[in-house]
Order: structure tokens, then C-alpha cells, then sequence
């Protein structure tokens, strides 16, 4: 009897998670996302991709164009990354703030984080751009999953999330 409710106990603490998972963003979230969005993001949101990766060290945020002729919105989208990229090595989110709020999930471990305890790549790619987030923390890892999944919610109508493979770093 013991041992079964020790099972029991341990099954429901494996699916608590998914109970409390991120609700999917209603209609009038993903168009209060878009507006501000739109304030922060110069570039188009209808002729691009947020693409997000995560992997065991953290993962790769990438805008990507979804044609890639479109020297303008490219150009635009390496703008904006490569701000956003120095933003946050200096732990500044103001701008991830301003669209989705300064309670998004993961942002406020983000934001705490040491210099050293984040390290940022961006790179540009013939399609858009990418920054690549890597921790050693346990505690840091699963705030940028976190910080993912809120953004892959808010962003539902123009992201994607993709696990990592070889093509992703081509340029």
C-alpha cells in the first residue's frame, strides 16, 4: 500500500508539468503581441519566421524571411538581431519587455543572470539571422526554454519551433 502511493505520488508529479503548461494565447493576446511587435521589430512580421531551437545548452533564436529575395527585409531582420544580440549582453530585455511584459516566463532568470553565465553568438544567414544562447545552469537552461515556449505563444501566427540539426548554421 505504501509503495503504491509512493508510485502514485511520483506518476502525478511527472504530469503536474503538463497541467501547467502555457495556455495557448487567445486571439486578442496574439493581436496585442503583433501591435506592439510591430513597434520594437522592424522588420515585416507577415513575410517572416521566428524560429526557435532549443538544445541541451540552452538554443538558437532565428528570423528568417520567407522569401529569401527580399534583400530589404533581410537586412532588416540582421538590424534588429544584431541590436537585440548586444541588448542582451548586457542583460538588457527592455525590448522583449515592451512586447510581451516584464512577467514573461523565463525573463527575470535571464535578466539576473551573470555576464559569464550566458554566452550569445549572433550570426548572420543569407536568409535572416540567429542568436545562439548557451548556460551551464540547469536553473538558466530551462529560463531560456522557458523564455522559448513564452515567446513561440505570443508569436504563434509568425514562429515555429525546430529542433536543432546540420542545415540550421549554413549561411
Amino acid at each position: 500500500m505504501k509503495n503504491q502511493k509512493l508510485l502514485l505520488s511520483l506518476l502525478l508529479l511527472i504530469h503536474i508539468p503538463l497541467v501547467f503548461a502555457i495556455e495557448k494565447a487567445t486571439e486578442a493576446r496574439l493581436d496585442e503581441v503583433e501591435e506592439k511587435g510591430r513597434l520594437v521589430m522592424p522588420f515585416n512580421l507577415e513575410q517572416t519566421v521566428h524560429v526557435f531551437s532549443k538544445s541541451e545548452q540552452g538554443g538558437v533564436q532565428q528570423v528568417i524571411v520567407k522569401d529569401e529575395s527580399d534583400k530589404d527585409q533581410i537586412a532588416l531582420i540582421q538590424e534588429h538581431l544584431d541590436k537585440i544580440y548586444n541588448d542582451f549582453k548586457n542583460r538588457d530585455f527592455s525590448d522583449p519587455e515592451k512586447i510581451h511584459g516584464a512577467d514573461m516566463p523565463g525573463l527575470k532568470a535571464l535578466k539576473n543572470a551573470a555576464h559569464d553565465d550566458i554566452a550569445l553568438k549572433f550570426r548572420t544567414l543569407a536568409n535572416g539571422a540567429e542568436i545562439v544562447y548557451m548556460a551551464k545552469k540547469p536553473k538558466l537552461i530551462d529560463a531560456i526554454h522557458q523564455w522559448f515556449d513564452a515567446q513561440l505563444n505570443d508569436h504563434a501566427r509568425h514562429s515555429t519551433m525546430h529542433r536543432l540539426h546540420h542545415r540550421m548554421h549554413k549561411n
